[in-house]
């Protein structure tokens, strides 16, 4: 398993979002998480991706029990491991689109990680290559405000693939975008699965992506049901 968690809780003040979770994920699966409002899904995803600590429970990726790391070593980690698409794609306006898509790889230098040993000149063919292969070439220079909504999330995507990381969690991620972009969007997805081999978590209140999953969990006062 590339993810393994167990007995996950979290608690905001007297409230249990969490109660005992248990998730588990393998090499290469695309899978969705689904639920009202409210059940827990984003503060899993929080979790799973190593930016909110659990109040109690394991989680294990890629053999790592990554809070057990201190803070430096599970930044450097998340950094190298994880990749994020969120439902507002967080592009910052006054870079562009390939600067965008490179700032996890310079990040990841000055935390001693393997992204390291690339240059400036390596890290930017590699953006371009992957803004390529997500249909955005002749964009390289362009701002986000030059850009669609698909677009700029096509952007967010390749910054989650810049270090090449095993696992992408995407929160709504085609939240925001009408039903044709949102096809588009799910199709790339799969497409990136298939061409880099990652695991793919994504919480989705959409029906038709759940249901493309290979696997399809929903969440519900804190547990799977």
């Amino acid at each position: 398993m590339i993810i393994s968690s167990d007995n996950i809780t979290k608690a905001f003040g007297t409230h249990e979002v969490l109660k005992g979770l248990s998730f588990n994920a393998s090499q290469g699966e695309v899978l969705s998480i689904v639920g009202a409002s409210g059940a827990g899904k984003t503060t899993l995803l929080q979790i799973l991706g190593t930016i909110l600590y659990p109040d109690s429970g394991s989680v294990v990726i890629d053999g790592v029990d990554v809070f057990s790391l201190d803070a430096k070593a599970l930044s450097a980690f998340r950094n190298q491991k994880i990749g994020f698409v969120f439902q507002f794609h967080h592009l910052l306006p006054e870079f562009t689109a390939v600067e965008n898509i490179m700032l996890p790889a310079l990040i990841g230098r000055y935390e001693g990680a393997s992204s390291q040993r690339l240059t400036d000149s390596q890290i930017r063919t590699r953006a371009e290559e992957l803004l390529k292969e997500l249909g955005l070439k002749g964009k390289e220079g362009s701002r986000p405000s030059e850009l669609s909504g698909g677009e700029q999330q096509r952007v967010a995507i390749a910054r989650a693939m810049i270090n090449q990381p095993k696992i992408i969690f995407a929160d709504e991620p085609s939240g925001n975008l009408d039903s044709r972009t949102k096809q588009e969007l799910h199709d790339l997805f799969f497409k990136m699965r298939d061409n880099h081999g990652q695991t793919i978590v994504i919480v989705t209140h959409d029906e038709q992506l759940a249901s493309r999953c290979d696997r399809s969990l929903t969440l519900k006062d804190g547990v799977f049901i």
